[in-house]
């Protein structure tokens, strides 16, 4: 008897234990990956570095935009003016991209650092002067050409990450950590601008990103990453480049899909804030949207995934697309605000995959590059949306703009499960 009594005391022992272990489950977001990848002193002060400089990423497009409205009335035009500007940057990176993957990234780097904010300070200068009558030719001209010259320090932690780590799991991680970077700066620079528009002007954000850019352009220089650059030799790829890499321009034209998303998310959101009377709160809740789309990001790079890169792309298109539709039904700001965290969890994780997706479909010769077109993708997408979004405020409010951004997306889920090819 006793020894039916030891034996279920040890079955009912195991069961528990058995059933704590299929309780317990592994944290959302660990920590081991990005301390691993942080442990290596060359990438952690080229990331460290880099900050300073891309931190007009999240200031200079809308601080034109509002900046040009705030001078004009409309909004219509300022989005243009702002398309402008994401027009001259997606043109040029490409050239800017070919050139650092043959020569390296110093002299490209410092000719953009004293050239971006140059051209942002003529474009206040030129504004101002024509005030009401603006904008002029002049004005778009300016603007197209501090995209253009805007430094391209994101594409090179991108290739640097291509070059040094050659374990997909750690590579993935490291284009997460880039994201959330980024995402940190969708976060602060909206809310930079909102400061600077509540407390002085649009044209001091304006001038701040300038600043900023120069300043971080020329500490970034410094970083020990750009010491131990690689040119790759180059193979017999033509006049095309990545363009003529296998599933590349399918892959583009999803990119450009979905960054037509981001434009009329990012222009709606303007339009919500001034339709409540609050222009200012366009920053915040911007920075709202990057806060989730930066713990997206965190979950994402900190975790294994099996499914193909193809379809990982196809289901965070469609969730960013199912998350941005109920911005278009919530009106009041109670309900609006906080959904804009969840509306933006899925977006960095789609932008993470994107960057996985462009170093598979591309020579080494050609990963500055190729990078570079696919910014250029996105923020031709963007200027779009936001071209797009400012024509259709012209004849309806802000949740058709977000109707719209919904449908996008959705779309470009679609076209990513049909297009990307089989290396995702």
């Amino acid at each position: 008897m006793f020894h039916v009594e030891q034996r279920l005391v040890r079955t009912l022992l195991r069961r528990s234990i058995e059933c704590c272990h299929a309780t317990i489950r592994p944290p959302v977001i660990s920590l081991a990956r990005y301390s691993a990848l942080l442990g290596q002193p060359a990438l952690r002060s080229a990331i460290f570095a880099s900050v300073l400089g891309r931190l007009p990423i999240g200031i200079t497009g809308l601080a034109i935009l509002m900046l040009v409205q705030d001078v004009t009335g409309s909004f219509g035009k300022g989005g243009a003016v702002a398309a402008s500007y994401v027009a001259g940057l997606a043109s040029c990176a490409p050239l800017l991209g070919r050139l650092i993957d043959r020569h390296g990234p110093r002299a490209t780097l410092l000719v953009c650092a004293f050239a971006f904010p140059a051209a942002l300070a003529a474009l206040v200068a030129t504004l101002s002067a024509q005030g009401v009558s603006a904008p002029g030719g002049l004005v778009f001209l300016l603007a197209a050409l501090a995209g253009a010259c805007f430094p391209p320090i994101t594409v090179c932690m991108r290739t640097f990450f291509k070059q040094r780590l050659q374990e997909e799991a750690l590579l993935s991680t490291a284009y997460s950590l880039e994201s959330v970077l980024i995402e940190t700066i969708f976060i602060l620079g909206p809310m930079l601008v909102a400061v600077f528009v509540a407390l002085a002007s649009p044209a001091a954000a304006v001038l701040f990103a300038a600043a900023c850019g120069c300043s971080g352009t020329l500490l970034f220089q410094r970083a020990r990453a750009l010491r131990q650059w690689r040119i790759e030799p180059r193979g017999g790829g033509g006049l095309f480049g990545p363009l003529a890499e296998r599933g590349f321009v399918p892959l583009l034209l999803v990119i450009l899909c979905y960054a037509c998303a981001f434009g009329l998310v990012e222009i709606g959101a303007t339009a919500y804030a001034s339709e409540i009377g609050s222009p200012a709160l366009a920053g915040v809740l911007l920075g709202a949207m990057s806060v989730g789309s930066a713990t997206g990001g965190l979950v994402y790079g900190s975790r294994h995934w099996r499914l193909p890169l193809a379809r990982q792309f196809s289901l965070m298109l469609a969730a960013m697309g199912l998350g941005v539709a109920p911005l278009a039904l919530l009106a009041p700001l109670w309900a609006f605000g906080p959904w804009c965290l969840a509306a933006g969890i899925a977006m960095s994780p789609a932008l993470i995959v994107q960057s996985m997706l462009v170093a598979k479909h591309s020579r080494p010769e050609h990963s500055t590059e190729a990078f570079t077109w696919s910014a250029t993708g996105l923020l031709a997408g963007i200027g779009a949306g936001l071209t797009a979004g400012g024509a259709l405020l012209e004849v309806a409010k802000s949740p058709a703009v977000f109707a719209a951004a919904s449908a996008l997306a959705i779309a470009a889920a679609l076209l990513a499960l049909r297009l990307v090819g089989p290396k995702g």
